[in-house]
């Protein structure tokens, strides 16, 4: 029986379980899981079993978890892009089933459909309610969740509303949902309006846009401290200065357990999230360089730290990418999720600490979150692999400003080349950067500036369905307004001769 159904309406006897089993027990049962899911596949996927022959795979070979690892990967251009959407799904229907539909936008601007099962819907909503039960104490106080995320056909915003939903209507907590979206005027009429009707305030939503809510709100007049605040974050990384700000700002009480982060994707969902003691061993290695390569050994860029249920999602690495396996509605198999990152055992983990004089554990219950500690493994994702850069949520592609750049008029003064990169400034925000070069003997002028950003806007609000989504609300449209800087041909910092151009920059070029 699978974990969802086994601990239905039980979820307190699972947290218990979760903090009192040992990590093995957890990591045997996703194991058990993923070879069958495998073998479910095989069977009843048609896609699937075609990748597989395609691959010259047999499944019958495939009966210990070390025969697992010699599966071929599958990623979205050589499985997911490559077949039919119905034989992607089980027994290859699609019409016949009943599915809840997020998209996402390509890099070619055409969407791609993600069918989403009510088994997914129950499955977040029991990782959802045991961190609101272990961390925000939904049983204890009465809670109002503001579901800030983008509606629409994007995962976050439904795909969040449904998990708290499933959990209102269990009729188990005092816990009412509203749904403004990405309205930053209508979530703040609802802190006004609702807020000190309820003990707590959930806000989910993503980093960049919470961070403006707080600091429209301060500008409003809104005391954010009169609140028992709790934020729910997913869809990109943020820095532990971002956590200070928020705890600072914004009405959080409680560095751990006010500030959940959550990995997930359209693709599978929701995967992992972190937890009270990956929030204290990030910061703990944040402090200490040394601590921080061995533990974040691939990357120079602060990764997001979880832990996730093996059973919910299996995480492998190779070659330094994230590969995960899980029941979506299109269920994958050792799927490529084009994210950088690594996979520990709890005690691999434990023990690096270890190796750098300190005792997690010990850490953990000196900061007050020992009862709260959960017996599982722990996964870091730094960035995507491919070429995007990340802006509120929204994946932005090099290819559209690539066409942006070709426009007639813009050639007769600058080559094409161009890098783009999303930083965060002082103040912990956002922005974008466009790093454009000039032609020989071409000058920048702020006419040339207009048109190239003009250029630009119009491709992705053409080509990117999430970016014009976000594009039409005027609020959010200033900050997600690209910097457009102008470099002298070759300049070494960004156009460097004699090189493969690199279109995507992840760390600032000084």
């Amino acid at each position: 029986m699978l974990l969802v159904d086994e601990f239905s309406g039980k979820t307190r006897a699972l947290l218990k379980e979760l903090k009192t089993k040992p990590e093995e027990y957890w990591v045997k049962r996703g194991e058990k899981d993923v070879l069958a899911l495998f073998h479910e596949m095989t069977s009843r996927v048609p896609a699937y079993r075609d990748f597989l022959q395609k691959h010259n795979t047999n499944p019958t070979t495939i009966q210990t978890i070390k025969d697992f690892r010699r599966v071929p990967i599958t990623n979205k251009e050589n499985y997911l892009l490559s077949y039919p959407l119905e034989s992607l799904c089980w027994d290859g229907m699609f019409k016949q089933k009943q599915w809840t539909i997020a998209s996402t936008s390509g890099s070619t601007g055409e969407p791609f459909y993600f069918p989403r099962t009510s088994f997914q819907d129950r499955q977040f909503g029991l990782t959802a309610e045991l961190a609101f039960l272990d961390y925000f104490e939904i049983d204890k106080k009465s809670t109002l969740f503001i579901d800030c995320f983008a509606l629409g056909v994007w995962i976050g915003g439904m795909f969040s509303y449904q998990a708290v939903k499933y959990l209102i209507d269990r009729g188990e907590y005092q816990l009412t949902i509203i749904t403004p979206g990405a309205d930053k005027i209508e979530t703040l009429k609802a802190v006004r309006g609702l807020g000190h009707r309820f003990d707590q305030i959930i806000l989910g939503g993503y980093a960049p846009l919470v961070k403006d809510l707080i600091d429209d709100g301060i500008d409003a007049g809104v005391n954010w401290s009169q609140y028992d605040l709790k934020y729910f974050f997913a869809a990109e990384g943020f820095t532990e200065g971002y956590r200070d700000y928020i705890i600072k700002n914004g009405g959080a009480r409680n560095i751990y357990t006010a500030t959940i982060n959550h990995y997930g994707t359209a693709d599978l969902g929701t995967m992992s999230h972190e937890t009270p003691l990956s929030i204290l061993a990030r910061r703990l290695a944040v402090k200490k360089s040394n601590l921080y390569h061995d533990v974040f050994a691939e990357t120079d860029r602060l990764p997001t730290l979880t832990q996730f249920i093996p059973e919910f999602y299996s995480f492998e690495q190779v070659d330094g990418r994230l590969l995960c396996s899980g029941r979506s509605g299109l269920p994958l198999v050792r799927y490529d999720l084009k994210d950088r990152g690594n996979v520990y055992t709890m005690q691999a983990f434990l023990d690096i600490y270890a190796a750098h004089g300190i005792d997690l554990l010990t850490e953990a219950k000196k900061e007050g979150i020992d009862h709260i500690i959960w017996q599982l493994p722990f996964v870091y994702v730094a960035e995507r692999t491919d070429f995007t850069v990340n802006i509120y949520s929204v994946n932005v592609y090099p290819e559209s400003i690539r066409k942006a750049l070709e426009d007639p008029e813009l050639q007769k003064s600058l080559t094409g080349k161009f890098s783009i990169y999303v930083g965060y400034n002082e103040e912990q925000n956002q922005y974008f950067e466009i790093n454009v070069e000039l032609r020989p003997k071409a000058v920048e002028s702020e006419l040339l500036r207009e048109k190239t950003h003009n250029s630009i806007i119009a491709w992705l609000n053409k080509e990117n369905s999430e970016w014009r989504d976000f594009w039409a609300n005027e609020s959010i449209r200033r900050k997600m307004t690209p910097i457009i800087i102008f470099w002298s041909y070759q300049d070494p910092k960004h156009f460097k001769p004699g090189g493969k151009q690199k279109w995507v920059k992840k760390e600032k070029t000084n």
